[in-house]
Formats: C-alpha cells, sequence, structure tokens
C-alpha cells in the first residue's frame, strides 16, 4: 500500500527557512519515484523537486535549484524539501507524491498515479 503524509507547513517571512517533510509508506519508498508539488489556486500543480527510485538521483525545478534540496531518509521512510531563502511567490498547498518516472519526467505530474499523493501542506510566506 502506498501512503503518504506531509508536514511542515507554516506561516513564515521573507528569508527564513522551512522543511517540510514526507512520511512515506515503505513500499512508495521502494517502489517510486517520490516528488515534491506545489499549487496555489486556480493554477495545476508544479513540480518542485524529486527523488527517482534507482540510484536516488534528484531533478529540481529552475525556480527551486539551490533553493529546495531534497532528500529521502530511508531509516525513517521520510522524504524531506529543505526550502531556504522563502519568497512571496512560494506561497502554496505542497504536495508530496509518488509515480513511475525514472528520469527529470518526475517533475511532471502526468506522471504521477492519481491515488498516490498525500493531502497537502500549506506554506504562506507573509511579511
Amino acid at each position: 500500500q502506498v501512503q503518504l503524509v506531509e508536514s511542515g507547513g507554516d506561516l513564515v517571512q521573507p528569508g527564513v527557512s522551512l522543511r517540510l517533510s514526507c512520511a512515506a509508506s515503505r513500499r512508495a519508498l521502494d517502489d517510486y519515484a517520490i516528488g515534491w508539488f506545489r499549487q496555489v489556486p486556480g493554477k495545476g500543480r508544479e513540480g518542485d523537486a524529486c527523488i527517482i527510485k534507482s540510484g536516488g538521483k534528484t531533478y529540481y525545478a529552475d525556480s527551486v535549484w539551490g533553493r529546495f534540496p531534497s532528500s529521502r531518509d530511508s531509516d525513517h521512510n521520510a522524504v524531506y524539501l529543505q526550502m531556504s531563502n522563502v519568497r512571496f511567490e512560494d506561497t502554496a498547498v505542497y504536495y508530496c507524491a509518488a509515480g513511475y518516472a525514472t528520469d527529470i519526467n518526475c517533475l511532471l505530474e502526468r506522471y504521477y498515479n492519481r491515488n498516490y499523493w498525500g493531502k497537502g501542506t500549506p506554506v504562506t510566506v507573509s511579511s
């Protein structure tokens, strides 16, 4: 069974750091790529970062490259998104999901099973 639960979202000021966690079932970590997506009202989900299953290579969207490193913690069955120097435009609901992509396509929503998404955690960046 694939289960994903996000946590860590908060109301923060610009420039601070924040870590999002995705608690994943063992099967999710072993069999799928894990992606982080953001969504703002009225728009579709956009991929920020993803870790593929084989070798654990990580891919990033240009908008977060160097700011939001993602890592996998197999000991704790979790994937993290370490958000640093957050900006107003990072305000969104953040989701983690499990999908089948084995390359940079893991940043695209269509490569994810519609049933393998968490419920999201909101991040609001405001002064």
